[in-house]
């Protein structure tokens, strides 16, 4: 039985350091969670391209806070180029609610070359790590959040 290698499993980072790089605008955070999901709960200024669109033609990304909510058609191959368009060049950190969606489309975006590394433990280690998080329930989100009509 001959070995066959295994490729490498792609770069992981923890919500805390993903959280910070987000912060200073060094890395883009993209959701690929549903909207619905994302509606519920999601980290300040994520950018929402749930998983199922990033290979489709015509999607756009929604930024979750203070965007425009994702203009233009991002290159025009649809959810892939919306995310590269986000980018525009920054390590893209991935994040659904437990790792596991993310992590497929770390894969995804790597292959098509945007580096990608996922968010370990998705949003529930996000929330569980006491990070900020706009969620639908909390009456001053409704006052504040600037998420592009994503709530």
């Amino acid at each position: 039985m001959a070995w066959t290698p295994k490729p490498p499993a792609p770069a992981q980072i923890d919500p805390a350091a993903a959280h910070r790089l987000a912060a200073t605008g060094e890395a883009l955070l993209l959701d690929v969670r549903e909207p619905e999901e994302h509606a519920e709960v999601h980290a300040p200024g994520s950018f929402l391209v749930p998983l199922g669109t990033l290979g489709t033609l015509g999607t756009l990304g929604t930024l979750g806070d203070g965007g425009d909510g994702g203009a233009g058609d991002g290159g025009g191959d649809g959810g892939l180029g919306a995310v590269r368009a986000a980018a525009g060049g920054r390590l893209v950190l991935a994040v659904c609610r437990s790792g596991t969606r993310s992590q497929t489309a770390t894969e995804l975006l790597n292959a098509h070359g945007v580096p990608t590394v996922n968010v370990v433990g998705g949003m529930r280690a996000w929330l569980r790590d006491g990070l900020p998080a706009h969620r639908n329930d909390l009456p001053a989100h409704r006052d504040e959040c600037h998420c592009g009509g994503a709530i």
